[in-house]
Parts: C-alpha cells; sequence; structure tokens
C-alpha cells in the first residue's frame, strides 16, 4: 500500500510540473518571436516526454499487478522464505540462494511467463532492478503472446 501511496504522489507532482512547465512553453510560443517560438516547443518537449515515460511505467506495472493477482490466484506466487537481517534488510547471501532456484526453474522452462515473473521477483530482491525489468517484460510478453523483447 505505501508503494501506491508514494506512485500516486509522484505521479501527482509530475502532473502539476508538466503543467507548469506547458504552460511557460505555450507562452513563449505565444510571445511570437521566431526565438521565443523556438524555446516554447523545446520546453513543451519536456512534458511531452515526461508524460509518455509516465504513461509506459503506468501500463508495465498495471501488467505486472495483473500477472501477480493472475498468478496468486494459481497458488503460484513466490513464497518470501528469504533471511533478513535485525533491521529488516534481506541477506545477500540468501537472495543469491533462491535467485539460483529461480534461474533454473527459468532455463527449465523458458517459454513459461510463471517462471520469468518468478525469476523477476529474484532479481528485485538481489536489488538488481534492471534485469528484474527486464524479466517481467518478458514475463508479459510470454503471458499475452507478443514477441518477446529483445535483449
Amino acid at each position: 500500500m505505501r508503494a501506491k501511496i508514494t506512485y500516486a504522489v509522484t505521479v501527482a507532482v509530475l502532473v502539476v510540473y508538466f503543467v507548469l512547465v506547458g504552460s511557460r512553453g505555450v507562452m513563449l510560443i505565444e510571445t511570437g518571436t521566431p526565438v521565443t517560438i523556438a524555446f516554447g516547443v523545446a520546453v513543451l518537449v519536456l512534458p511531452a516526454i515526461g508524460i509518455w515515460f509516465l504513461w509506459k511505467n503506468t501500463q508495465f506495472v498495471r501488467r505486472a499487478n495483473q500477472l501477480a493477482a493472475e498468478l496468486d490466484a494459481e497458488g503460484g506466487l513466490p513464497v518470501d522464505e528469504l533471511k533478513r537481517t535485525p533491521s529488516g534488510r534481506i541477506d545477500r547471501a540468501s537472495a543469491d540462494e533462491v535467485f539460483a532456484r529461480r534461474k533454473a526453474e527459468t532455463e527449465d522452462a523458458p517459454d513459461d511467463w510463471r517462471t520469468w515473473f518468478r525469476l523477476a521477483v529474484a532479481y528485485h530482491d538481489a536489488r538488481d532492478t534492471p534485469r528484474a525489468r527486464k524479466a517481467m517484460q518478458r514475463a508479459i510478453a510470454l503471458h499475452d503472446g507478443k514477441p518477446l523483447p529483445t535483449a
């Protein structure tokens, strides 16, 4: 729940930022000189890129959550078996051990989106966010029957 609240607050702040920057870009364009029009168009590119990035990220999170719900309904969500330090942080050796099992599971069934989902969770637990995201993208593509993302 905390992650959803943080995401919602971040989205709200970004939307306010996009509106402010966009309004400045429009003001520059309305000035009417060639230089300010060029700057205004350049300023409008930033919110456009930001909105695109926010949209793609939101779609990714929504799809990953749908896969999690489906896997949970099947009883296939990975169980949290990780050892933790007294402060609550995941023990690195424990994360590596679980990761090795998830990787072997994925190698045995490379076309099963479920194994890729669990591998993505293992990457995340091992604090390898870029690989976790790629594994989740692969799980989503396999689930949807789409062409697999390239490396």
